[in-house]
């Protein structure tokens, strides 16, 4: 018994390793050059500029829409990641097994209608 609890701290020790390895290596060896354009504030594709000094506490609004396509992206991702397995085992599971997944598309199908009746789906 105790040698499959070995096996198990062999992989699990490996799993710390493996990745830790490449890690290190990128601390070692990547350049160490920071400048000032390195070291500017970049997102959602806006640049910051230096403002003046009344204006350095305004606050920039983003449009959601970014962020609403990413999130309805996400859920229909996820909607595959149970698809998947349910679709390899459907012979073995049995009538009830389609029922609850008809109902489960059904719950998306009436997200996404929402999401497409509210006009956030529009890129305008």
């Amino acid at each position: 018994m105790l040698d499959r609890y070995g096996i198990v701290a062999i992989f699990a020790l490996l799993a710390v390793i493996f990745p830790a390895i490449p890690l290190l290596l990128s601390l070692v060896i990547r350049p160490k050059k920071p400048n000032q354009s390195k070291k500017a504030t970049y997102e959602c594709g806006l640049e910051f500029e230096d403002f003046p000094e009344e204006a350095q506490n305004v606050w920039v609004q983003f449009r959601v829409q970014y962020y609403l396509f990413a999130l309805i992206f996400v859920v229909f991702d996820i909607e595959v990641v149970y698809l998947y397995p349910w679709a390899v085992a459907y012979n073995t599971l049995g009538p009830f097994a389609l029922v609850e997944m008809i109902v489960f598309l059904g719950i998306l199908i009436l997200a996404l209608a929402y999401a497409w009746r509210n006009g956030l789906l529009e890129w305008t």
